[in-house]
């Protein structure tokens, strides 16, 4: 009679953080860019413009630094006193952990291993120790720690090795479906994260559901 684990369709569980687990909230953040005469969202899409938020990601720039290359864009746009203001309300935007994520994903842990696989930076460790998650999942595979960003096949390779599971064998969790894609080439089994009941699907053998 086969095995509890050979019927598993996967071994181990890799899940992004952001907007899987941690959400923002811009609620302040969009009233200054009001204030400024900005529309909502413009001082995200400077931020996570490639040529300023790539090099936060590898860890070749820390916040600080990130945050200045930020007000250097708003202020095309807005004064510098406002380009500031908005710049560290952006690094100081508050955030939460879904609580239904979190129980899911401690669920799946009690059965084989969880990591953490995220575009991050190098404040990530002090983040997780805010929302009372720095014991969390077995391994964190951040990409300002390893060098290398999502959807990059070195990251997933990584994070399978963390795991001591063939790629294969993992199953893979992300709200940007270009990663999910990524990971899915590389052979493993994607789901891209909406809600929470995108996990009881692929996870409902885990979860009595």
């Amino acid at each position: 009679m086969p095995s509890e684990i050979s019927r598993r369709p996967f071994d181990a569980v890799l899940c992004d953080l952001d907007n899987v687990i941690r959400f923002y909230d811009t609620t302040l953040l969009a009233e200054l860019e009001r204030d400024a005469g900005l529309a909502e969202g413009t001082t995200a899409r400077v931020a996570f413009s490639p040529e300023r938020d790539r090099p936060l990601l590898v860890g070749a720039v820390d916040k600080q630094q990130w945050v200045e290359s930020i007000v250097i864009g708003l202020a095309e746009h807005v004064p510098e006193g406002h380009a500031r203001t908005l710049g560290a309300a952006f690094a100081q935007t508050p955030f939460w952990a879904d609580d239904v994520a979190v129980t899911v994903l401690l669920q799946v842990r009690a059965h084989m291993p969880l990591v953490l696989v995220t575009n991050a930076d190098l404040e990530l460790e002090d983040d997780l120790a805010s929302l009372g998650l720095a014991d969390f999942a077995d391994h964190v595979v951040s990409s300002a720690r390893v060098g290398v960003a999502k959807p990059d096949r070195e990251i997933y390779e990584i994070a399978a090795r963390q795991a001591g599971v063939p790629m294969h064998r993992c199953l893979f969790v992300d709200d940007l479906l270009e990663n999910v894609e990524a990971a899915v080439e590389l052979g493993m089994t994607g789901v891209h994260y909406r809600e929470p009941a995108d996990l009881r699907g692929p996870l409902g053998f885990m979860l009595g559901s």
